[in-house]
C-alpha cells in the first residue's frame, strides 16, 4: 500500500481495492473509472456533491447512481459508489482513489490475459528510459503542454513496441496526480506486483546477470523476505560491489551485506 497514508485513508482503499476485485477483470473497466475521476477533476460542484459529509451515507450512494447510471457500466457504478460511501475528506482525496482503482483495473486486466508480468517490465523500462533521458523528463512532466499532446508524443516513442495494456498506463500516467511521471510509472509497477502478492526488488548490477545468478538471486531474497520476489533489473557499471538490492525501503549492497554473502561469489 501507499506511503505517507493514514490507518483511516489506508482502510478507505482497501475497502475500495475488495470491491474492484469482486468484479470481472476488464480493461473498460478501467477506461470508465478513467473517465469519471476526468470528470470529478473537471467539475467541482460534483466533487463536493459527492463527498457532502451533510449528506447520509447512502444518499450519497444514491446520488452517485442517478448521476451515472446508464452513463458507465453497473460495476463502475458500484465502485464510485462504495467511495461515495466511504467518507473520503475532499473531493480530490476520492479521485484520487478512483484513479488507483482505473490502474488497478487495467492491471487485472493484463492479470486475466497472462500479460502482467510482461506489462509490468514494459513499464519499469519505459521509467528507466526516461529517467536517463533528462529532455524526455522534462516534456513528460511540462504541466504547460497539454495532457494530450504529451500523450501522443508517448504513442509515438511506443507504437508497437509494448502491449496495449502498457501503453494505456504510459498514457495515463502523463496526468500524474501527486509524483513526476517516473515515480507514477514505477508507482503502477509496485502495483502489479501486489496484484501478485510479490515483493518487487529492484537490483542494480555491474554487468547484467545470468539466468543462474537471478535464480540464485531470487531464492536467497525469497528466503529472506518470506514472500516470492519478482525481480527487476538495472545494468550501471558504476554500482558499488557489483549489486545493489532494494526491497522497498531496505538497500543492501553486495559488498556489505552478510546477508548476501554465501551468494558473493555469483557477481564479481
Amino acid at each position: 500500500m501507499s506511503k505517507g497514508i493514514s490507518a483511516t485513508q489506508e482502510a478507505r482503499l482497501n475497502s475500495l481495492d475488495r470491491v474492484l476485485d469482486s468484479q470481472e477483470p476488464a480493461a473498460g473497466l478501467a477506461d470508465e473509472l478513467f473517465a469519471v475521476v476526468d470528470t470529478l477533476d473537471a467539475q467541482s460542484a460534483l466533487r463536493r456533491s459527492f463527498t457532502d459529509p451533510a449528506l447520509s451515507d447512502d444518499d450519497r450512494k444514491t446520488l452517485v447512481g442517478r448521476i451515472l447510471g446508464g452513463k458507465i457500466s453497473a460495476p463502475a457504478v458500484r465502485i464510485v459508489q462504495e467511495a461515495a460511501g466511504l467518507r473520503f475528506t475532499s473531493g480530490r482525496s476520492m479521485a484520487d482513489a478512483l484513479e488507483r482503482q482505473g490502474i488497478r483495473a487495467q492491471l487485472r486486466a493484463a492479470l486475466t490475459q497472462g500479460l502482467l508480468e510482461s506489462t509490468a517490465e514494459q513499464l519499469f523500462r519505459f521509467a528507466r528510459t526516461v529517467e536517463s533521458t533528462p529532455e524526455l523528463a522534462t516534456a513528460l512532466g511540462n504541466r504547460n503542454t497539454a495532457v494530450e499532446q504529451r500523450q501522443q508524443l508517448i504513442a509515438r516513442l511506443t507504437d508497437g513496441k509494448v502491449g496495449a495494456a502498457t501503453s494505456a498506463l504510459l498514457r495515463r500516467a502523463v496526468s500524474a496526480r501527486k509524483r513526476n511521471y517516473i515515480d507514477t510509472v514505477d508507482e503502477y509497477v509496485s502495483m502489479a506486483a501486489e496484484l501478485r502478492n510479490r515483493a518487487l526488488a529492484t537490483v542494480t548490477v555491474s554487468r547484467p546477470l545470468t539466468t543462474e545468478q537471478k535464480a540464485r538471486l531470487q531464492a536467497i531474497l525469497n528466503k529472506q523476505s518470506g514472500r516470492a520476489v519478482e525481480l527487476l533489473e538495472v545494468v550501471d557499471p558504476e554500482v558499488i560491489g557489483g549489486v545493489r538490492v532494494q526491497i522497498g525501503d531496505e538497500v543492501i549492497e553486495g559488498t556489505v551485506a552478510g546477508r548476501l554473502e554465501d551468494a558473493r561469489g555469483t557477481f564479481q
